[in-house]
């Protein structure tokens, strides 16, 4: 293998960024999650998906996805909030009671009552939630950071008290006082929570952030640390990948990325990017995953949008006019859209060359020779900037006819 000029004295500067030598020490990669690492998923549609503005769902369609997410192998579904009560806690009781593998949690404020509500429903699992930010102690809660100590702690107790299975959420956590953070980290600690929920709250935190921050947490105390990123500034799915580098080992997702305002990190994204970017098989059934995103997007009334990652309409669809593109689309592909159930589409508009009307005429069982794939190209152009897209089959046909009769 050939040396690269790394080794002139620039590994330290690497190694110091993160980058991590290959075998034999000449070459370096960006750092990455160990492949020991078990990485957990824990799917919040139903909770914080379903907190998406005009999104509700009906409890048989809370059943079918939590079903479904199972089956395509999520660790633990968050199931809903049990102190709503009504068809809520209805809901909650028909996905704990159907027999699935997955750990079933409910969401709790850092109240007895919400503990309660939720052992009610035979969950086996809480998470409870409360503010670490001054803003949200002083402007939500109306409360001191004391407060919010003792609250906590008293509900991860009672929870305990009933072996239950707790998650302890800072919410806001990206906005809190570090040192308050990590005084909260060492208190739930302390009181017996099973991890902590890193609640990125308004998507502040980059990946590069959110990699010290973790850090920072896993030196302060050995407590697992699941991340929970929204989407605001469009990097949930980045955020979460950079804080299970760092050593966090739950990551809360939605399907297609539902949430609040913006969303969280989508759980199709991460789970694609854990294999192909990180070389992780997490044992999620992959084959599940577009059933399991239009499910959720009938359900949700939110329809996927074309380009989408993973699983939009037209993210295999080509339109460029390359003849490596036609001939070997893994040039531009990192995965196959047999695995996802996409269809790869070769797409006629402006941008097209002639092996790509060659190719797509093949799907019409019709072999053009050169003449007629110059005409047709010129033709397909014009049209396309004329109507201002694509052309669909039936147009392309009409060029040909209308070529081929003049011969």
């Amino acid at each position: 293998m050939k040396k690269s000029n790394f080794d002139k004295g620039y590994s330290f500067e690497l190694e110091r960024f993160g980058w991590e030598p290959e075998e034999g020490g000449h070459e370096y990669r960006p750092a990455s999650i160990p492949k020991d690492r078990t990485i957990r998923i824990v799917d919040t549609t139903l909770r914080d998906g379903e907190q998406t503005a005009g999104v509700v769902f009906s409890n048989a369609e809370k059943l079918e996805i939590a079903r479904m997410l199972d089956a395509a192998g999520v660790y633990q579904i968050e199931a809903g909030i049990p102190a709503m009560g009504g068809d809520e806690q209805g809901a909650i009781r028909a996905i704990t009671g159907d027999g699935l593998s997955a750990s079933i949690m409910g969401w709790n404020r850092a109240e007895v009552s919400d503990i309660e509500a939720s052992i009610g429903c035979g969950l086996d699992a809480v998470c409870i939630s409360i503010s670490v930010s001054d803003i949200h102690i002083q402007r939500k809660l109306h409360e001191t950071r004391e407060d919010v100590l003792e609250s906590v702690c008293r509900a991860i107790d009672y929870a305990k008290s009933h072996n239950l299975y707790v998650s302890a959420n800072a919410e806001d956590a990206s906005r809190a006082d570090v040192e308050f953070l990590l005084e909260f980290v060492r208190k739930v600690h302390q009181s017996g929570a099973d991890r902590l929920r890193l609640c990125d709250t308004v998507g502040l935190l980059g990946p590069a952030q959110m990699y010290s921050l973790v850090r920072l947490i896993e030196e302060t105390a050995p407590i697992p640390i699941e991340v929970h990123a929204h989407n605001d500034f469009g990097m949930a799915t980045a955020s979460t990948i950079a804080a299970l580098q760092a050593g966090a080992t739950f990551a809360s997702v939605t399907v297609n990325g539902l949430g609040e305002r913006a969303g969280n990190a989508a759980l199709e994204e991460l789970v694609m990017a854990l294999k192909y970017v990180e070389k992780i098989d997490i044992g999620f059934d992959i084959a599940k995953i577009r059933p399991l995103c239009r499910y959720v997007s009938e359900a949700s009334g939110r329809p996927i949008p074309l380009s989408k990652p993973i699983v939009g309409e037209n993210i295999f669809a080509q339109e460029f006019g390359t003849e490596i593109a036609a001939k070997s689309p893994e040039s531009y592909e990192l995965f196959s859209p047999d695995e996802v159930g996409g269809v790869r589409q070769i797409i006629i508009g402006k941008h097209s060359g002639k092996h790509a009307v060659r190719e797509k005429f093949h799907e019409f069982a019709i072999d053009l020779d050169d003449s007629e794939q110059e005409q047709i190209l010129q033709a397909v152009r014009a049209q396309a900037i004329q109507l201002k897209r694509p052309l669909f089959d039936k147009e392309l046909i009409y060029i040909y006819y209308r070529i081929t009769e003049g011969k």
